[in-house]
């Protein structure tokens, strides 16, 4: 798909075909399509979080809770999936599962929301030293962490999704 063929799309088209980038949230394509025509895949992605920045903080905190557990083994959406295989999450040790879990569930209790991180380019020692580092953050920058989060995993999925 080409930024063309995005920029022609009707509203309805449009947040069909990247309604997913953002997690199960296609709110986010649907409110970013009023700022077309993009100039580049980036100008998209910039229109793309500037909704969710700009939204009421119950729908970032749904956002949030819309992402899936690393790690999990139960089914996840096809970019989440791709993206976690990468990382080597897909084949952990039963022992390794295990301490995912638990740091998983430790988080969540915390703050309420999945452990959000961009796996691209990380092995699973690199996320769970994430983990384990941001575990003592507040809520508040918990939050913002994971609003920049989504932003580089949102940005590497159009790039990947979309040519100029």
């Amino acid at each position: 798909m080409n930024l063309s063929l995005i920029n022609d799309l009707t509203k309805e088209q449009f947040t069909e075909a990247l309604g997913a980038v953002f997690e199960h949230s296609p709110w986010v394509a649907e409110q970013a399509y009023e700022a077309r025509p993009f100039r580049s895949i980036d100008e998209l992605h910039d229109a793309m979080v500037k909704v969710v920045v700009n939204s009421p903080e119950e729908s970032k905190i749904a956002l949030f809770r819309a992402h899936p557990d690393l790690a999990t083994r139960i089914k996840i959406g096809e970019y989440s999936t791709k993206e976690q295989q990468g990382a080597g999450l897909d084949r952990l040790t039963p022992e390794e599962f295990e301490v995912f879990s638990a740091s998983n569930e430790q988080y969540t209790d915390k703050f309420g929301f999945p452990f959000i991180l961009a796996v691209r380019g990380k092995n699973k020692s690199d996320i769970l030293a994430a983990m384990k580092d941001r575990i003592d953050n507040s809520l508040k920058d918990e939050a913002d962490e994971a609003l920049w989060q989504i932003a580089r995993i949102t940005k590497f999925r159009l790039h990947d999704l979309i040519t100029e």
